[in-house]
């Protein structure tokens, strides 16, 4: 049976993980809206320059030839850039990451897939699965800047413009509320313009002229999408994190309703006990 010792002993003992779990709840809480608001205004941002590629499609060409980064080819090489957050304490989300990158590999085969991986815990499962671990990033900032992402981005622009791969897809969770958080893989490369409506084919004049301007805007579009993917997870990591420690501290509490119920219980128990033997030695001196 166990003891009222015991039982105060693991009370004190989910007291203070409840303490924690509660301080973390707060620190999350306290980065995650700010990193909502940037993932969200980055949305913004990305529809409106996918308009922007698209009008500079839909202008008359001297030539056939297009950007290396829209030349589509017969697929025998993915790669793909995988973002996942570096601690863990965040719930199901790295979980449901790898779980969506891992299905998407195994439904690409024969097709040769290699992974850039950033974040330790996408690193931790794709050495596990013994996936082809092309290039390995961490320790990026709660506040990334494009400083952070260009070495990822240089290294699937050139990945692809060389012909080492032939598709190009990133991996992150997108930010849909506090509480759902939705893995997504999406292709990066070849990049695909928005359809233009026809109504919308308006005759702009661009300097110097549609091809150059286009030219020089994909890359900075294929920079701007890894930026704004990891926008993206530091606002899921953030909230799934804050929800996960809540939903623990709620747990320690129920925790401590029931191991304190127990013990009054084993309290009262060792009571009665001890009043029943003083009653019976008292009749026994009295018999």
């Amino acid at each position: 049976m166990v003891s009222v010792r015991q039982l105060r002993r693991r009370i004190r003992s989910v007291e203070n993980t409840s303490k924690v779990t509660n301080a973390m709840q707060l620190i999350a809480a306290s980065k995650m809206r700010k990193a909502q608001v940037a993932a969200l205004a980055g949305r913004d941002y990305a529809v409106k320059i996918q308009e922007v590629m698209a009008d500079l499609e839909a202008q008359p060409r001297d030539s056939d030839q297009s950007h290396p980064l829209l030349e589509r080819r017969e697929v025998s090489k993915i790669e793909i850039l995988h973002l996942t957050p570096d601690r863990g304490l965040c719930g199901g989300l790295h979980g449901n990451l790898n779980r969506s990158v891992g299905q998407f590999i195994v439904q690409s085969r024969p097709t040769s897939v290699s992974v850039i991986v950033a974040g330790r815990k996408g690193r931790d499962f794709m050495v596990r699965t013994g996936q082809d671990v092309k290039a390995l990033f961490t320790g990026i900032d709660d506040q990334p800047t494009m400083a952070d992402v260009l070495p990822m981005s240089n290294i699937l622009l050139n990945d692809f413009v060389e012909g080492n791969v032939d598709e190009v897809y990133i991996a992150f969770p997108r930010f849909v509320s506090t509480v759902v958080q939705e893995p997504v893989i999406m292709r990066l490369l070849p990049v695909d313009p928005a359809e233009l409506p026809t109504a919308s084919k308006v005759g702009y004049i661009y300097e110097p002229d549609a091809r150059e301007v286009l030219n020089s805007l994909l890359p900075r579009f294929v920079e701007m999408e890894v930026y704004h993917a990891f926008l993206e997870l530091v606002a899921s990591e953030h909230s799934a994190r804050m929800v996960a420690m809540r939903n623990a501290t709620d747990a320690a509490k129920d925790l401590i309703d029931d191991l304190t119920l127990a013990m009054n219980k084993v309290r009262q128990e060792s009571i009665t006990g001890e009043l029943l033997d003083m009653i019976g030695g008292t009749l026994a001196l009295e018999g």
